[in-house]
């Protein structure tokens, strides 16, 4: 969190004046803002440090801090929040399984989640590491919504898997 300055903190010559209902009262020097705010028995705070000259609103600083933490917390809930769903598939898949499998990837991937997709491989299959490599890209091609590749298709001990998001919106 960006720090805010208060009162005497603050170090520009001038500020443009907001007061507590939002209304700008003008560009003044700092000691005659300071005062302003003294008058009314509120802070000086800093709100657009950035803009020519500095904004500063006169507000009680306990208010502005409770008000920024609502803020925060609200745009907190308001992101989205994407999750790595995982889909397992096996040597012996048969082509329907690989069809509903890959619908239910491609729920994920409209969803806006990531989908990682695994070919476990068991016992003597694992000798066969191109065949597995071939049924997991024949499984790739079922699924029909745009999509790109996170992580390639790579090989991890009896597992091939890779990682597939959402194609980017133009």
């Amino acid at each position: 969190m960006l720090k805010t300055r208060v009162n005497h903190q603050i170090t520009a010559r001038e500020v443009r004046v907001i007061n507590e209902e939002g209304q700008q009262i003008g560009v003044m020097p700092i000691g005659q803002a300071l005062a302003l705010a003294n008058e009314y028995g509120l802070d000086l705070v800093e709100v657009s440090p950035q803009a020519q000259p500095p904004v500063a609103k006169l507000i009680d600083i306990a208010k502005f801090r409770y008000q920024q933490k609502k803020l925060e917390q609200t745009q907190k809930k308001k992101a989205k929040k994407t999750e790595v769903k995982t889909i397992w598939i096996s040597m012996r898949i048969s082509e329907h399984d690989m069809e509903v499998k890959a619908k239910k990837v491609m729920e994920f991937l409209t969803d806006g989640d990531l989908a990682k997709i695994e070919l476990r491989m068991r016992g003597r299959e694992q000798a066969f590491g191109d065949l597995a490599q071939k049924q997991l890209k024949t499984f790739l091609t079922f699924i029909i919504i745009p999509y790109r590749t996170e992580v390639p298709v790579k090989r991890m001990g009896g597992t091939f898997s890779t990682i597939l998001a959402p194609a980017p919106t133009k």
